[in-house]
């Protein structure tokens, strides 16, 4: 029996959607349930990189928490070159630098008000506290905010 194949979705940002808005995102490795990003070395870098497209203005970045094998982010992004273009340059680069194994595409949501932008940063901030990986959010260590905004408390 052949399981069906997953569409390809464009992540094209529609005209209406002002720029500048909040999007979340969640970016997988393959294989699941591996320490691929919360390492020294490697979550370092991909922090550093995260940044870095900030700093350049690639992307604007609220937030951004890794877990071991996957990251999550607020994110808002330019119109052009757009989301789809910026997150598979970004991927590439980070996956040949410190050779980690990203899924194929990624998952995003536009955030339509400021209760969902603090909704899903909440979400978040929480992920490794739910997991089990620290006991408060301010244990975590894998985590960008840029201007050092301190975590809200959850």
């Amino acid at each position: 029996m052949d399981l069906p194949v997953r569409k390809k979705l464009p992540h094209t940002i529609p005209q209406w959607v002002a720029e500048g808005s909040w999007f979340f995102i969640t970016i997988n490795c393959v294989p699941r349930y591996k320490n691929q990003l919360c390492r020294a070395d490697v979550g370092s870098a991909v922090l550093a990189a995260v940044k870095h497209n900030h700093e350049k203005l690639a992307w604007h970045c609220r937030l951004c928490l890794l877990m071991p094998d996957h990251l999550h982010a607020i994110l808002a992004f330019p119109r052009e070159p757009g989301i789809a273009t910026v997150i598979k340059n970004w991927k590439k680069y980070v996956a040949g630098k410190q050779a980690i194994y990203w899924q194929r595409d990624f998952f995003d949501h536009r955030l339509r008000d400021h209760y969902e932008v603090e909704e899903k940063t909440s979400y978040i901030l929480m992920n490794p506290v739910r997991k089990g990986l620290c006991e408060r959010v301010e244990d975590w260590l894998w985590i960008y905010r840029p201007n050092d905004r301190p975590a809200p408390l959850a």
